[in-house]
């Protein structure tokens, strides 16, 4: 029986290895820090728009964060934050980019599992130092056929991929937990794509499931993953 997916692309933060809750903490941190200035559900949303809004500027991951922080800081203070919050804010950043790696359950197993019979790829998007580190912490680096570490997750930018490293988009599975990035662009490439919820996921992430389409598979969790490939 000819397989219909050679090759398997794994998202990394919230798919192998926790990353939303630092962010999540961190936001708590910035709002203890302007607590006198906004109220902290103001603060997230504006803080949320700053984020959107610089996406095209700095791209996705802690710097970009971190810098709209700061801007959010600025704004909310109309130009008068204390530089010591500044400071914290950059600490806050910096605590972020050196905090270590933990993967997720099943997560070794499931990519160990794939790579035994398919050919598979990291598929990425953030900083790059940052996600190299994060690699390379994690341990898995030796699995992978293939890293690729993007500005964007788009369906031109996963077609290319998967013909360099693959038999191209419509022989290819992407796994992760983020429904925007790694499922809805997949399939209008072509591939296959598997959700697999977090718990937490950042709000410029969330879209709606596809579920009528044919190509389009969930998973509580990566444990489930194995067993999908054989049927696949």
């Amino acid at each position: 029986m000819v397989k219909q997916v050679t090759i398997v692309g794994f998202d990394a933060d919230d798919t192998l290895w926790h990353n939303e809750q630092f962010f999540k903490l961190t936001e708590k941190r910035f709002a203890d820090l302007l607590r006198d200035y906004a109220d902290p559900d103001h603060l997230a949303e504006r803080l949320l728009e700053a984020e959107h809004r610089n996406i095209g500027h700095y791209g996705f991951g802690i710097k970009g964060f971190m810098l709209s922080m700061i801007e959010t800081a600025i704004d909310v203070t109309d130009d008068r934050v204390p530089g010591r919050i500044i400071r914290e804010i950059i600490d806050a950043g910096q605590d972020m980019l050196s905090h270590p790696i933990e993967l997720l359950p099943h997560a070794r197993e499931a990519v160990e599992a794939a790579s035994g019979t398919h050919r598979v790829v990291l598929i990425t998007k953030g900083d790059l130092l940052d996600q190299e580190r994060k690699l390379a912490q994690s341990g898995l680096g030796e699995l992978f056929d293939g890293i690729e570490i993007v500005s964007d997750k788009k369906p031109g930018v996963y077609a290319e991929i998967f013909a360099r490293h693959g038999d191209g988009a419509e022989a290819a599975m992407m796994v992760g937990n983020s429904m925007k990035s790694d499922v809805l662009p997949v399939l209008e490439a072509g591939g296959w794509a598997v959700f697999v919820p977090h718990g937490l996921s950042w709000a410029l992430e969330h879209a709606e499931p596809p579920q009528a389409h044919a190509r389009y598979r969930e998973l509580d969790d990566l444990g489930g993953l194995a067993a999908l490939l054989q049927q696949l």
